[in-house]
């Protein structure tokens, strides 16, 4: 950055950080956005007039609420949870719930702040939002997870719905947790109407919904290695996680010929230098799917590979590095571990899994650095597709939602090539970032002082 942008940038986030103090996740998922898109900001008159970095940087509103449900020992409980409708300048408010001690404002607020340009650069028509509670669903049981998500909706059923608000899972709420939101949403509206995505497929969810954002993730980094003439066949590749996304970010891998050598959980990380197969994820899948195990067992299993207690898989050298766990996950000195060891790209399966100045150092680096924002948008691309079946009354077939994903994904790997684009190659960041910023920016403009 030239010496006037880091000054512009540097005055910005004094005056976010002022209006929004102790909100650093959000503070961070600010200053990655406007470090890209302040030189094409301040290069337009109409933008700096009408302030509309200051207002695409404030939420429409913030709903908080106490959730109150009963144990089934009879014993009362209650959390907190929140709805952020960040954006809807392009479409109703979309962006999935969390159910996550760790769930506080600034996690949900830097979320939805990603999620609308995320939403942007797929294409259709959806806003940006995210919502949560610091309820905790592990070691509950279905009824108090059914009792918990039924109270919660009946206070949520109020700000949502079909051309308002569509909110879908994220950490902490699955199929088991969509089925019952939607039901009691269900019973209250006395509606059956697409207000919820992620949905079982016997009432109104889409194909590959599960699979898209590890799909969508792998797609997006193979696009990145096309662009230089390459492919992601033969590349031997570090995954993080082991829910969803990495589950299934490993299956494309292994289709689409990768070499996948680690996977991990809260508790460390297992690598098996032989690469895991078909047979080794299935097992993965029971595990963590089924018996909801740790992945420390794997290595009971598969001899040959070893299990890392307490550590996380950016020390094993490797083509590719996919973090697919959660937010910064990546520390400053991983990044450069990884850059050490011959890293050629870096795709961000997880939101915003790398902090700030280990984003810095794969840019800089010059290497292939697919930002979250762009990489992971299959699942929320998904998510629009169901709508859009949801509203037609229609199922799609397995092979057109994933042809659809494989499109968008193609789309946004473009978008970010239009606009960040150099002599020196693409930078990703920066082509995600005021890709996804000029349709918003757009919107908000044409409609005036709204």
């Amino acid at each position: 950055m030239s010496k006037d942008t880091c000054k512009d940038v540097d005055a910005f986030m004094s005056g976010l950080i002022k209006r929004n103090p102790g909100e650093p996740e959000f503070h961070q998922a600010v200053k990655e956005v406007v470090e890209s898109v302040m030189p094409y900001v301040r290069d337009r008159e109409e933008y700096c007039r009408a302030q509309i970095l200051e207002r695409m940087t404030e939420p429409d509103r913030i709903v908080i609420f106490r959730v109150t449900w009963e144990t089934d020992d009879g014993e009362i409980r209650a959390n907190r949870a929140w709805r952020v409708q960040f954006n809807n300048a392009i479409g109703p408010y979309k962006g999935g719930l969390r159910f996550h001690p760790s769930v506080n404002q600034s996690v949900l607020k830097f979320l939805g702040f990603e999620q609308t340009f995320k939403n942007s650069l797929t294409g259709l028509p959806m806003g940006g939002g995210k919502g949560g509670s610091n309820f905790n669903p592990k070691g509950k049981s279905d009824r108090e997870v059914m009792r918990f998500c039924q109270s919660m909706m009946t206070e949520l059923h109020r700000h949502i719905g079909e051309h308002t608000d569509v909110p879908a899972g994220d950490i902490g709420v699955g199929p088991r947790e969509i089925s019952y939101l939607y039901g009691q949403y269900k019973r209250l509206e006395n509606r059956h109407t697409g207000v919820l995505t992620g949905k079982g497929l016997a009432f109104g969810g889409s194909e590959i919904r599960k699979e898209a954002t590890g799909y969508g993730c792998m797609y997006f980094c193979d696009n990145m290695f096309g662009n230089r003439g390459d492919l992601i066949e033969g590349k031997t590749v570090a995954v993080s996680g082991s829910g969803n996304v990495a589950i299934y970010a490993v299956e494309k891998g292994i289709e689409l010929g990768a070499k996948i050598v680690t996977m991990s959980d809260s508790g460390g990380f297992i690598h098996d230098p032989d690469g895991i197969d078909a047979e080794k994820l299935a097992f993965v899948k029971e595990l963590k799917e089924g018996k909801r195990e740790r992945i420390s067992k794997y290595v009971e299993r598969f001899k040959n590979a070893s299990y890392h207690e307490g550590e996380r898989p950016w020390s094993v050298p490797v083509d590719v590095a996919m973090p697919c766990a959660t937010q910064n996950e990546i520390s400053p000195e991983e990044a450069r571990e990884l850059l050490k060891n011959g890293v050629k790209a870096v795709c961000e399966g997880a939101n915003m899994p790398t902090e700030l100045e280990g984003a810095h150092a794969f840019v800089d680096a010059g290497i292939l650095y697919g930002p979250s924002k762009a990489a992971n948008a299959g699942g929320v691309a998904v998510s629009g597709f169901e709508q859009t079946q949801n509203a037609e009354r229609l199922s799609w077939s397995r092979e057109k939602v994933d042809e659809g994903l494989k499109d968008t994904m193609r789309n946004i790997h473009n978008k970010c090539v239009e606009f960040g684009e150099g002599k020196d190659g693409v930078n990703y960041v920066k082509g995600a970032n005021v890709g996804g910023f000029v349709k918003v920016a757009e919107a908000m403009l044409a409609y005036g002082a709204v």
